[in-house]
């Protein structure tokens, strides 16, 4: 059995296992890799919060963690398999082997593709899986709890890059700083929080539903080719892509 045969995650063990077995065997400056770093580093803080009892609600809080990341599995998938992946997938993966675009470049394309996109279509799955809706308590607390923890992560990853980028000329750094500034996953967060509410009332109502997740992937997507736009190597690195 290949990797890209093995079934889809049934545990936040399972999700962590796998996001792992993705990281040995990527380069680790390849802009998936980059990004898997960081969504393994959320997932690990969700699945501790899970075990404290955290979440109002384990089961829904788990059920919608092991979805949302399989989204991404069958993106990785697609494209090992030589498939293109989802258009909100598209930036980062065009530029996953440039050298000149930094490692929370990726990181953060990768959060915009996963969140603006893959999130609300977890969130309605597991909402019709569970029999519940987004607006039945405690759905909204739990996922504002999950905003927190992904700010952590976010915090985590940004000190890393400032350390670095204070090593870079001033002139050369500024708009490095702002393409990351320009990203945040809390707002990413709530943005996707609304475009599930949409999906979910337009479930039934297929024409206004696919305009609703068309409308939200090409966001997506124009967001991604901004925050992986080469500005200035990485400290340590020739550029180019390999």
């Amino acid at each position: 059995m290949t990797h890209s045969q093995i079934r889809a995650a049934r545990s936040v063990e399972e999700v962590i296992e796998r996001m792992r077995a993705i990281e040995a065997r990527l380069d680790p400056r390849d802009g998936v890799a980059c990004f898997n770093r960081m969504y393994l580093r959320v997932t690990e803080l969700v699945g501790r919060n899970l075990r404290a009892g955290t979440f109002q609600d384990r089961t829904f809080v788990e059920r919608l963690d092991v979805i949302f990341a399989n989204l991404y599995f069958d993106t990785v998938d697609a494209a090992e398999a030589g498939r293109q992946p989802n258009e909100a997938w598209q930036p980062l993966y065009d530029a996953r082997a440039d050298r000149t675009v930094w490692p929370i470049q990726f990181a953060f394309a990768g959060m915009n593709a996963h969140i603006s996109h893959d999130l609300p279509l977890a969130l309605v799955t597991t909402c019709i899986e569970c029999r519940t809706t987004p607006e039945t308590p405690p759905v909204h607390a739990d996922y504002l709890t999950v905003n927190d923890l992904l700010a952590q992560a976010e915090a985590e990853v940004r000190a890393s890059f400032e350390a670095e980028i204070g090593k870079v000329a001033t002139r050369a750094a500024e708009p490095l700083k702002h393409i990351v500034g320009s990203f945040a996953m809390v707002r990413a967060n709530d943005a996707a929080w609304a475009t599930a509410q949409a999906l979910w009332h337009e479930r039934n109502l297929r024409p206004f539903y696919d305009a609703t997740l068309t409308a939200g992937t090409a966001g997506a997507a124009l967001a991604g080719r901004m925050l992986v736009t080469p500005v200035v190597a990485p400290v340590g690195q020739s550029g180019g892509s390999d």
